[in-house]
């Protein structure tokens, strides 16, 4: 009995001292080898580039889609803005909806992460230098007509008289490009410009004569004119017309979400 009891007594001490050396044993997974969960990563940086860099670019700019690391861009949305685009996408454009709980693949930790990610990365306080910017969503109706004129005065040096476009840029009143893009997207792009790809935000298309917030309410009225009837995009409020300049009483909002 004493011998068997000492045997009992010596494998459980061995037991122990395994137990204690565990991390040292050949084969054991460290914590730093173990693949984790896509839905357990909450780093922004890399949650960023995996799903937002492909089209919004590495750094926030210099892709396809508006270059929401612009620090312009990040004064005048606010972070419910970005997490519901973020959550639901923009129907009728190419941002689908990254939430699992509209068929994505992000929890809305993960969301919140890439959000705060964004702010923390690339948000910068002075950017207006004690200045004002227009509203990011419009607040009235535009006027087309007068979007026009609004054009012609702060936008057709770059993308010429009727919008088709020049030897530096290419037409703003494209088709496709106007059937995938919202009059959100419209007004955003108009607001911050695109610093990456050298075109003028709000304050600079004129020197010393920044747009209010009516002309840009209004060229954005003017550009959803242009858009074909039959695209998809849900930004348009009111039926676009073929020549906005003969019709007065078209008006738009310019600020679709």
């Amino acid at each position: 009995m004493t011998t068997r009891l000492v045997l009992c007594a010596s494998m459980l001490v061995g037991l122990l001292v395994l137990a204690g050396c565990d991390d040292s044993l050949p084969g054991k997974p460290t914590s730093a080898s173990i693949v984790k969960r896509p839905t357990d990563i909450l780093d922004p940086v890399v949650l960023y580039q995996e799903n937002c860099s492909g089209c919004h670019g590495a750094e926030g700019k210099l892709g396809p889609a508006p270059p929401i690391g612009d620090p312009l861009y990040l004064s005048i949305v606010d972070d419910d803005t970005l997490r519901n685009t973020i959550s639901k996408g923009r129907p009728g454009t190419a941002m689908s909806a990254f939430a699992q709980s509209e068929g994505g693949m992000l929890t809305s930790k993960q969301v919140d992460a890439i959000v705060q990610g964004i702010r923390q990365r690339w948000g910068q306080g002075q950017v207006l230098q004690g200045g004002t910017a227009p509203p990011y969503a419009a607040k009235t109706l535009g006027n087309a007509q007068h979007g026009m004129a609004v054009f012609t005065t702060f936008c057709a040096s770059c993308h010429g008289p009727e919008g088709k476009g020049t030897a530096q840029v290419g037409s703003i009143v494209n088709r496709n490009y106007l059937s995938l893009i919202t009059d959100q997207g419209l007004r955003t792009i108009v607001i911050i410009g695109r610093p990456d790809f050298s075109a003028p935000d709000f304050r600079n298309n004129v020197p010393g004569h920044p747009m209010t917030d009516q002309d840009i309410t209004d060229v954005v009225a003017w550009l959803s004119a242009q858009r074909p009837a039959d695209a998809a995009t849900a930004a348009p409020t009111a039926a676009p017309v073929t020549k906005a300049a003969s019709t007065p009483a078209n008006t738009t909002r310019g600020g679709r979400q």
